[in-house]
Protein backbone atom coordinates (compact mmCIF):
# COMPACT_ATOMS: atom_id res chain seq x y z
CA UNK A 1 0.00 0.00 0.00
CA UNK A 2 1.40 3.37 -1.02
CA UNK A 3 1.91 5.68 1.94
CA UNK A 4 -0.48 7.95 1.43
CA UNK A 5 -3.05 5.59 1.47
CA UNK A 6 -1.72 4.26 4.82
CA UNK A 7 -1.74 7.64 6.47
CA UNK A 8 -5.30 8.41 5.29
CA UNK A 9 -6.83 5.16 6.06
CA UNK A 10 -5.49 5.06 9.80
CA UNK A 11 -8.59 5.43 12.00
CA UNK A 12 -9.45 3.99 15.51
CA UNK A 13 -11.41 0.34 14.85
CA UNK A 14 -13.69 -0.39 17.96
CA UNK A 15 -15.31 -3.50 16.32
CA UNK A 16 -13.93 -6.46 14.76
CA UNK A 17 -14.82 -9.61 13.20
CA UNK A 18 -13.91 -13.18 14.80
CA UNK A 19 -11.90 -14.15 12.05
CA UNK A 20 -8.17 -14.50 13.74
CA UNK A 21 -5.28 -12.25 13.21
CA UNK A 22 -2.07 -14.45 11.62
CA UNK A 23 0.92 -14.47 13.62
CA UNK A 24 2.71 -13.04 11.26
CA UNK A 25 0.99 -10.22 10.74
CA UNK A 26 1.72 -9.52 14.30
CA UNK A 27 5.15 -9.81 14.09
CA UNK A 28 5.34 -7.34 11.44
CA UNK A 29 3.22 -4.69 13.26
CA UNK A 30 6.13 -5.71 16.28
CA UNK A 31 8.96 -5.28 14.33
CA UNK A 32 8.21 -2.05 12.87
CA UNK A 33 7.63 -0.95 16.22
CA UNK A 34 10.52 -0.80 17.19
CA UNK A 35 12.20 0.78 14.43
CA UNK A 36 10.64 4.18 16.12
CA UNK A 37 13.06 7.07 16.76
CA UNK A 38 13.89 6.75 20.24
CA UNK A 39 16.82 9.61 21.90
CA UNK A 40 20.02 7.48 22.35
CA UNK A 41 19.05 4.48 20.76
CA UNK A 42 17.59 4.06 24.35
CA UNK A 43 14.95 1.40 23.13
CA UNK A 44 13.42 1.49 26.74
CA UNK A 45 10.29 0.02 25.59
CA UNK A 46 8.63 -3.59 25.76
CA UNK A 47 5.48 -4.74 24.56
CA UNK A 48 3.44 -7.37 26.16
CA UNK A 49 1.15 -9.30 23.61
CA UNK A 50 -2.23 -10.50 24.38
CA UNK A 51 -2.94 -12.73 21.79
CA UNK A 52 -4.79 -15.67 22.91
CA UNK A 53 -8.27 -15.83 23.93
CA UNK A 54 -8.08 -16.83 27.48
CA UNK A 55 -5.43 -14.00 27.79
CA UNK A 56 -7.50 -11.16 26.36
CA UNK A 57 -10.35 -12.20 28.25
CA UNK A 58 -7.98 -11.83 31.71
CA UNK A 59 -7.58 -8.33 30.37
CA UNK A 60 -11.32 -7.30 29.95
CA UNK A 61 -12.29 -9.55 33.07
CA UNK A 62 -10.64 -6.58 35.24
CA UNK A 63 -13.37 -4.75 34.40
CA UNK A 64 -15.95 -6.41 35.29
CA UNK A 65 -18.14 -5.01 38.12
CA UNK A 66 -16.62 -1.27 36.92
CA UNK A 67 -20.38 0.61 35.91
CA UNK A 68 -18.38 3.79 34.71
CA UNK A 69 -16.17 1.43 32.09
CA UNK A 70 -19.13 -0.99 31.28
CA UNK A 71 -21.04 1.54 30.46
CA UNK A 72 -19.34 3.35 27.48
CA UNK A 73 -20.77 1.12 24.49
CA UNK A 74 -17.84 1.35 22.29
CA UNK A 75 -15.79 -0.58 24.95
CA UNK A 76 -18.04 -4.08 24.64
CA UNK A 77 -17.29 -3.31 21.04
CA UNK A 78 -13.41 -3.48 21.64
CA UNK A 79 -13.62 -6.83 23.94
CA UNK A 80 -14.60 -8.57 20.63
CA UNK A 81 -10.39 -8.02 19.38
CA UNK A 82 -8.43 -11.17 19.12
CA UNK A 83 -5.04 -8.99 19.94
CA UNK A 84 -4.08 -6.86 22.76
CA UNK A 85 -1.16 -4.98 23.18
CA UNK A 86 0.23 -3.08 25.98
CA UNK A 87 3.25 -1.03 24.86
CA UNK A 88 5.33 -0.04 28.15
CA UNK A 89 8.08 2.57 28.42
CA UNK A 90 11.43 2.32 30.78
CA UNK A 91 12.30 5.51 32.08
CA UNK A 92 15.63 3.82 33.72
CA UNK A 93 16.46 2.73 30.57
CA UNK A 94 16.69 6.49 29.39
CA UNK A 95 18.55 7.91 32.85
CA UNK A 96 21.00 4.73 32.29
CA UNK A 97 21.57 5.11 28.79
CA UNK A 98 22.48 9.44 29.12
CA UNK A 99 24.45 8.32 32.18
CA UNK A 100 27.17 6.49 29.94
CA UNK A 101 30.36 8.00 28.58
CA UNK A 102 29.28 8.93 25.04
CA UNK A 103 26.42 10.98 25.94
CA UNK A 104 28.42 13.44 28.51
CA UNK A 105 26.04 13.21 31.73
CA UNK A 106 28.02 12.01 34.78
CA UNK A 107 24.39 11.18 36.79
CA UNK A 108 20.51 9.82 36.36
CA UNK A 109 18.99 13.26 37.17
CA UNK A 110 15.74 12.99 35.63
CA UNK A 111 15.52 17.15 35.78
CA UNK A 112 17.95 17.22 32.99
CA UNK A 113 14.41 15.76 30.97
CA UNK A 114 12.15 18.68 29.68
CA UNK A 115 9.88 16.12 28.40
CA UNK A 116 9.49 12.34 29.41
CA UNK A 117 11.23 10.90 26.40
CA UNK A 118 10.48 7.28 27.35
CA UNK A 119 6.73 7.95 27.16
CA UNK A 120 7.12 9.73 23.29
CA UNK A 121 9.67 7.25 21.85
CA UNK A 122 6.93 4.66 22.90
CA UNK A 123 4.04 6.50 21.84
CA UNK A 124 6.39 6.98 18.06
CA UNK A 125 6.04 3.01 18.18
CA UNK A 126 2.48 3.13 18.66
CA UNK A 127 2.06 4.79 15.73
CA UNK A 128 3.68 2.89 13.39
CA UNK A 129 2.08 0.02 15.20
CA UNK A 130 -0.87 2.02 13.92
CA UNK A 131 0.28 2.34 10.45
CA UNK A 132 1.43 -1.14 10.10
CA UNK A 133 -1.89 -2.38 11.01
CA UNK A 134 -3.21 -0.70 7.90
CA UNK A 135 -0.92 -1.71 6.22
CA UNK A 136 -2.03 -5.18 6.32
CA UNK A 137 -5.04 -4.60 5.73
CA UNK A 138 -6.11 -4.43 9.55
CA UNK A 139 -7.64 -1.79 11.93
CA UNK A 140 -6.77 -1.05 15.53
CA UNK A 141 -7.42 1.31 18.38
CA UNK A 142 -4.93 2.82 20.80
CA UNK A 143 -6.60 3.62 24.58
CA UNK A 144 -5.60 3.82 27.76
CA UNK A 145 -6.21 2.02 30.94
CA UNK A 146 -8.03 3.93 33.85
CA UNK A 147 -5.52 4.83 36.43
CA UNK A 148 -7.92 2.88 38.92
CA UNK A 149 -6.91 -0.26 36.89
CA UNK A 150 -3.26 -0.07 36.94
CA UNK A 151 -2.12 -2.01 39.70
CA UNK A 152 -4.74 -4.78 38.86
CA UNK A 153 -3.34 -4.67 35.08
CA UNK A 154 0.58 -5.16 36.24
CA UNK A 155 0.06 -7.63 38.55
CA UNK A 156 -2.18 -9.97 36.77
CA UNK A 157 0.41 -9.84 33.98
CA UNK A 158 3.46 -9.55 35.39
CA UNK A 159 4.30 -6.61 34.57
CA UNK A 160 7.50 -5.00 36.34
CA UNK A 161 7.51 -1.80 38.47
CA UNK A 162 10.26 -0.35 36.66
CA UNK A 163 8.17 -0.52 33.42
CA UNK A 164 5.23 1.60 32.68
CA UNK A 165 2.07 0.45 30.46
CA UNK A 166 1.35 3.83 28.59
CA UNK A 167 -1.96 2.28 27.28
CA UNK A 168 -3.30 -0.81 24.92
CA UNK A 169 -3.36 -1.24 21.06
CA UNK A 170 -6.33 -3.26 20.05
CA UNK A 171 -5.73 -5.53 16.51
CA UNK A 172 -8.35 -7.36 14.61
CA UNK A 173 -10.20 -7.07 11.17
CA UNK A 174 -12.56 -4.46 11.24
CA UNK A 175 -16.53 -4.98 11.46
CA UNK A 176 -18.71 -1.89 9.84
CA UNK A 177 -20.79 -2.15 12.44
CA UNK A 178 -18.49 -0.48 14.96
CA UNK A 179 -18.53 3.03 16.67
CA UNK A 180 -18.29 5.73 14.33
CA UNK A 181 -15.71 7.48 16.66
CA UNK A 182 -15.11 11.15 17.39
CA UNK A 183 -14.52 12.22 13.26
CA UNK A 184 -17.87 11.57 12.38
CA UNK A 185 -19.17 14.30 14.92
CA UNK A 186 -15.89 17.03 14.98
CA UNK A 187 -14.44 18.41 11.59
CA UNK A 188 -10.74 17.86 11.03
CA UNK A 189 -9.55 21.44 12.13
CA UNK A 190 -8.09 23.42 8.87
CA UNK A 191 -4.31 23.22 8.28
CA UNK A 192 -4.22 27.12 8.08
CA UNK A 193 -5.11 27.08 11.80
CA UNK A 194 -2.60 24.54 13.14
CA UNK A 195 0.29 25.79 11.02
CA UNK A 196 2.42 28.81 12.04
CA UNK A 197 4.69 29.94 9.53
CA UNK A 198 7.78 32.04 10.98
CA UNK A 199 6.25 33.04 14.54
CA UNK A 200 2.62 31.66 15.78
Amino acid sequence: MEFQDVVRRRKMVRRYTDQPVAPEQVERVLSNAVRAPNAGFSQGWSFLVLDTPADTARYWDLFVGDEEWEADSWLRGMRTAPVLILPCSSKAAYLSRYAQSDKGWTDEDEARWPMPYWHMDTAMAVMLMLQTVVDEGLGACYFGIPPRHETQVRETFGIPEAWDPIGVVSIGHPDGGGAKGSPSRRRRIPMSEVVHHGRW
